[in-house]
């Protein structure tokens, strides 16, 4: 079908990935003390959040600490680790989906903050939770290409704001059962960054091969969850459906030139224990391998992905194969294999 992209790539690879994770722990328990009072008036259980979504906590940032610093750190972190000079830098997406106002974009600042040279293109991709990946994929086109040699994506992710709003919303009463469930999701969020530096595996043997994958979007679902610092407001039950048929359409299709059946290792986008098992169930994947980072810092949006990986990358041997997979509001899922 023609609404499935193939992409594939010879000579890119993942050089270093790197993170910075919030300090600040709020627990789901401190969130259900905070919503007792209307819990109660809506006859709502306490624990939903460690019950139905599988998170017993999130990270947010520290006073005097904010997300685009944070994924400044994480980029130097990055290109430490993978040996490269700011200098030699060509290219730096941002992929985050928290901003603090429409223009500049959050890149030119991330681009002075790691000291990155004139030459060095730099914009914002945002799309919703597959920002990432996306942005991995472009660059590693843009190196194939022969127009850069080496790029930094970036992600910073600030939840506090939406988490403040919700709660003090949803404490005001006058909302329902439906209203209260709507906005669900936006108590799952969490704050915290990631970086990643690819380059020319010609040049690295070292590095781990990006090989390709596939994107497909459903954007005839693109009300089913809308958020800004407001709020995160879902129709969860539509927005399951609808993602999964989304995730086999794109997992039957990518047959054609993929095998993904039998992978070490399945790094999803962190969204809940209900969106894991689906995906695990709707793909026939083995669930032991697929490592989850929710429980302990939610849905950190775009930032998820990588985050899972560098929590994970010191398990991973040579010759491992990698698929790192989402479903971002939209409805877009993007599936890419790396070979460790």
């Amino acid at each position: 079908m023609d609404g499935n992209a193939t992409t594939t790539h010879s000579n890119v690879a993942l050089l270093s990935v790197a993170t910075t994770i919030a300090p600040r722990i709020t627990t789901s328990e401190d969130i259900d003390s905070r919503l007792q009072p209307v819990l109660k008036k809506l006859k709502l259980p306490q624990g939903l959040l460690q019950r139905v979504a599988g998170v017993l906590e999130r990270r947010n940032w520290d006073e005097g600490q904010n997300f685009d610093d944070a994924a400044v750190e994480a980029g130097k972190k990055a290109l430490a680790e993978a040996g490269i000079e700011p200098s030699q830098i060509g290219l730096i997406i941002n992929t985050s989906v928290t901003r603090k106002h429409l223009e500049p974009s959050v890149a030119v600042r991330i681009h002075n903050g790691l000291g990155l040279p004139s030459s060095a293109i730099n914009f914002d991709i945002a799309n919703a939770c597959l920002g990432f990946v996306n942005g991995m994929s472009l660059a590693a086109q843009l190196i194939e290409s022969g127009q850069i040699k080496y790029a930094m994506i970036v992600d910073g992710e600030d939840a506090d704001e939406i988490q403040v709003n919700t709660i003090e919303r949803l404490s005001k009463g006058g909302i329902g059962r439906k209203e209260f469930m709507s906005e669900f999701a936006s108590l799952t969020l969490g704050s915290g960054a990631a970086a990643a530096v690819i380059g020319p595996a010609d040049l690295h043997p070292e590095g781990h091969r990006i090989l390709g994958g596939v994107t497909r979007a459903a954007t005839q679902f693109n009300e089913l969850c809308v958020g800004s610092v407001d709020g995160m407001f879902t129709d969860a039950k539509a927005l399951l459906k609808g993602g999964m048929e989304l995730v086999v359409s794109a997992w039957k299709e990518a047959k054609r030139d993929w095998n993904w059946s039998s992978m070490d290792r399945y790094i999803l986008h962190q969204v809940s224990e209900v969106h894991t098992n689906a995906i695990v169930k709707a793909a026939h994947i083995d669930r032991s391998k697929v490592p989850v980072t929710y429980p302990h810092y939610g849905n950190v949006g775009p930032a998820s992905i990588p985050i899972t990986l560098e929590a994970e990358k010191e398990t991973l041997k040579k010759g491992d194969r990698v698929l790192l997979m989402g479903v971002g509001s939209g409805l877009n899922t993007a599936m890419m294999e790396i070979a460790w």
